[in-house]
This record gives structure tokens, sequence and C-alpha cells, in this order.
């Protein structure tokens, strides 16, 4: 009676697992194959404040077209080759890999027309040059659902401003947006990877969106590991099965 006992209990153990994992999977699918996230909220098709007039735009990691990519990879030249160090070069073929991917979802910051030039501030410098058709793009926020320790999660690869629009809140609006976007089509949470030499981006995401570094954080997993590591992965948790998997234990947080 024990052996059979087991081997049922096991049995169904088994059929659960695979049917939270398929209702995972679908979940992503069903993500993933949406036509335009922005569609669902139309108050965040603009942004008209703090002397920007822009607006949004979906794009699609295989249907990038030559300009498109050209721009992402000068503006995050000049955001990330600071941060990155030595590790640049390296990462940058990684991104430029990233950035093609079919998973890969975009937002594209678009400036209204008759708004350039914005002018540059004391300090700042020069980013990349729309060289395109339409109207300047001037930001974009790269993401992807997936799955992380069993739960489907937004993960945010980029969100890149250029210097000229930094600083004016625009970040904060877009994450928000990324937020309600992660709702909306069921994920546990948002996660993303900063560089620890970023600190700008670090206490923005720490202190202003209230994100935790999360328990995969290689500082979460092993403190001595993750004191060679030179990101953290951090994380916005949704409901409590999410927070349990991806924030409690956090050794950055105690």
């Amino acid at each position: 009676m024990n052996e059979t006992w087991i081997i049922k209990s096991a049995s169904i153990f088994l059929l659960l697992v695979l049917e939270k994992k398929k209702a995972i999977d679908e979940i992503i699918k069903a993500a993933s194959t949406a036509k335009d996230h922005l569609a669902c909220f139309p108050p965040f098709r603009v942004y008209d404040r703090n002397g920007l007039s822009v607006y949004l735009e979906s794009g699609r990691g295989e249907r990038l077209l030559p300009p498109v990519k050209h721009y992402i990879q000068n503006l995050l030249k000049v955001n990330m080759e600071g941060p990155y160090g030595l590790e640049w070069p390296v990462e940058e073929k990684i991104k430029r890999r990233e950035m093609v991917a079919p998973e890969a979802r975009y937002i594209f910051v678009h400036e209204k027309p008759g708004k350039r030039p914005i002018t540059l501030r004391d300090g700042e410098k020069e980013a990349p040059i729309w060289n395109g058709d339409g109207d300047p793009i001037v930001g974009f926020v790269h993401y992807r659902f997936v799955v992380e320790e069993e739960m489907p999660v937004l993960y945010v690869f980029e969100l890149q401003l250029e210097p000229s629009i930094q600083g004016r809140s625009l970040g904060k609006f877009l994450m928000q947006l990324i937020e309600l976007i992660a709702r909306k089509n069921q994920m546990g949470a948002v996660m993303l990877t900063v560089q620890k030499s970023n600190l700008s981006a670090m206490n923005f995401y720490r202190n202003k969106m209230r994100f935790s570094i999360s328990s995969t954080s290689p500082s979460s997993v092993d403190p001595l590991m993750g004191a060679e590591k030179s990101y953290e992965i951090l994380c916005k948790t949704f409901d409590e099965e999410a927070k349990a998997k991806l924030e409690e234990s956090c050794v950055g947080d105690e």
C-alpha cells in the first residue's frame, strides 16, 4: 500500500508540475504574441511635461530597420560604455545580438514634429543623431517576457534615453508603463540587471522605483561570489508567490 501510495502521489505531483509549466508557457506566449502592448494604455502614448513633448511606439526585435539598429547601437555606446568599462567590447557584441532577437519587444520614444532640438545642459554628452526617416527617436525600452524561478516575469533588458532628455521624469513614466504592461499580461514581477558602477541607475531603481535586490542576484545567492560580480539583479514583485521566489532571503535587503 505504501509503495502504491508513493507512486500515485509522485504521479499527481508530476502532473501538477507539468500543468503549472504549461500554464506559465501559455501566459508567456500570449504576452509575447500581443501586437501592441501600448494599446491598453492610451494615456501613456504621449508625454508632455518637464520641457519634453514625445510620443511612444511599439516595436519588435526581428522587425528593426537598419537606421533603428544603428541608433540603438550608438545610444547604448554613449550611455553604457562608461559603466561597463573594460567589459564593454564584449558586452556590446552581446547587446547587438540581443537587440534583434525575435522575443525582443520595444517601446520607442519619438519626438513630436517640430519640437527638436532639445538643448543640452551643462556637462551633457552629445547623443547620437537620428538619421532615419520620420520623427526622431530619442530613447527606447527593450523588454521581454521570460520565466525566472518558475515565475512569468517581464525582464527589462534596456532603458536608454538620450542625455538631453534624462532627469525629466520620463524614465519613471516609462517604468510605470512597464509595470502596467507586466500586470496586464499576468507577469509575477518586473526584473532587470544594473551595473554596480552605474550609481545613478541603481539609485533610480532602488529608491525611486522601489525595486529590491532579487534572491537570484549573485550577492544574494553567495555574498562572496556577488562581491566579484559587477552587477545586481533587481525585481519588483506583484504577488506573494513571486515575492517568495524572487525577493525573500535577499542578503542585500536584510
